[in-house]
C-alpha cells in the first residue's frame, strides 16, 4: 500500500495523463492541489513509484506515465465513484424512454449510445433467445431436401434456421409438423420438450426443427458500436488493426466479458484480461440483471488511459436502464 504522498502524486499523474496523453513531469505534479511538496521531492517519489512498478519513464529526460499497475491502484484506491453529468444522464433517460422496436434494434442502438457517451468501443452481449418464449413457429419448404424453420419469439426476434428434410417430405407433412410444433411450443421457451405423435416421420421432422432452433437460440448475440473510435485512441496502426480484428470475433468478445465478471471484476486493465491483442486496452463491464438473473453484459473497451470513473458510471447507468427496459417490455414471457 502506498503512503499518502505517493498516492497523491500517482493520482495527479494518472489524471493528467488520462486528460492529455502526454508524460507528466515533476514541476506539474508539484503545482497540483493536494501535493504541496517541492519538485525535488516529487522527483524522488516518482523514482520510487517507478521502481515499484506504478510508473514508467519512456525517455530519460521526460516525464512519467502510469503502468497497468498504476492504473489498477488508481481504480481500486484513488478514484471516487463517478456520476454521470446531468446532460449525459438526461440523454440516457431520454433514449430508453423513446427508443422502440425489436430487441436487436434496441441493443444495436444502445451500443451506439454508449460509444457516443464514452468515446470508446461499446460492447453488449445480449440475452440468448433461450429465455424468450415462442409466439409462433412454421416450417416452410425451400427445395426438395431443404426447408426453413421460422420462429417468432416473445422479445420480437424472428429466427430463421435452415434444415435438411427427406426428399419425399410432402407439403401436408410440413403443415402437420408446423401445427404440432406450434401447439407444443407456443407460450413456452424453446427448450420445452415436444411430445411424440406416434408418426415416426413426423416426429423426426419435429426433432430436426427443434434441435436447429435450440442450437441457434443458445448463442449470445454480440453488438459492437463505436469501433472506429479505437483508430483515434492509438498512434500505432498495427495496434488499431489488432484491436479491430479481435472485436470482430464474437466468441472472443463473449469469453472476455464473461471471464471478467466471473472473476468478480468490473475493470480489467491491459494484460489482466488475458487477451493478447488487447493488451493496450482496458475493459469496463457491468451485468444486465433481470429478476435476479444475469441476461446480458454491457461494457466499453478503450485505451488503458481511459477515464475510468466516467466509464464505470456510464456503463452502470446504461446496464441499469437496459435491464429495466427488458423487464418492463416483457421480453421473457
Amino acid at each position: 500500500m502506498l503512503d499518502d504522498r505517493k498516492t497523491a502524486i500517482l493520482r495527479v499523474i494518472v489524471q493528467e495523463y488520462i486528460a492529455t496523453g502526454q508524460p507528466v513531469g515533476s514541476t506539474h505534479v508539484a503545482a497540483a492541489a493536494g501535493v504541496q511538496v517541492s519538485s525535488a521531492t516529487v522527483r524522488n517519489e516518482m523514482a520510487v513509484l517507478e521502481q515499484e512498478g506504478y510508473l514508467v519513464q519512456r525517455h530519460t529526460s521526460g516525464g512519467r506515465i502510469p503502468t497497468d499497475k498504476g492504473y489498477r491502484f488508481f481504480v481500486d484506491h484513488i478514484a471516487s465513484p463517478g456520476r454521470l453529468n446531468p446532460v449525459a444522464s438526461q440523454r440516457v433517460g431520454d433514449f430508453f424512454s423513446t427508443t422502440h422496436g425489436q430487441i436487436e434494434q434496441l441493443l444495436h442502438q444502445t451500443t451506439d449510445l454508449l460509444a457516443q457517451l464514452t468515446h470508446h468501443a461499446a460492447v453488449i452481449v445480449g440475452p440468448s433467445q433461450e429465455r424468450a418464449t415462442v409466439r409462433s413457429v412454421q416450417i416452410v419448404s425451400l427445395a426438395d431436401t431443404l426447408a426453413t424453420v421460422v420462429t417468432v419469439l416473445s422479445n420480437g426476434v424472428v429466427e430463421h434456421q435452415q434444415i435438411e428434410i427427406p426428399a419425399d417430405t410432402s407439403e401436408a407433412r410440413l403443415n402437420a409438423a408446423t401445427v404440432h410444433l406450434h401447439s407444443s411450443l407456443s407460450g413456452h421457451p424453446l427448450d420445452t420438450p415436444v411430445p411424440a405423435t406416434g408418426d415416426l416421420a413426423l416426429d423426426a421432422l419435429c426433432v430436426t426443427a427443434t434441435e436447429a432452433l435450440r442450437l441457434q437460440a443458445a448463442d449470445e448475440p454480440v453488438f459492437v458500436g463505436g469501433a472506429s473510435s479505437m483508430a483515434r485512441a492509438f498512434d500505432a496502426v498495427d495496434v488499431v488493426r489488432s484491436v479491430l480484428r479481435t472485436l470482430e470475433q464474437q466468441y472472443i468478445v463473449v469469453s472476455l466479458v464473461r471471464d471478467i465478471l466471473d472473476r468478480g471484476l468490473t475493470v480489467a486493465i491491459g494484460e489482466e484480461h488475458g487477451v493478447q491483442p488487447l493488451v493496450a486496452c482496458s475493459v469496463v463491464v457491468a451485468p444486465v440483471v433481470v429478476d435476479g438473473s444475469q441476461v446480458g453484459t454491457v461494457g466499453v473497451l478503450g485505451p488503458t488511459r481511459m477515464d475510468y470513473p466516467n466509464a464505470l458510471a456510464t456503463v452502470d447507468a446504461v446496464s441499469d436502464r437496459l435491464a429495466q427496459r427488458l423487464s418492463d417490455g416483457g421480453i421473457y414471457g
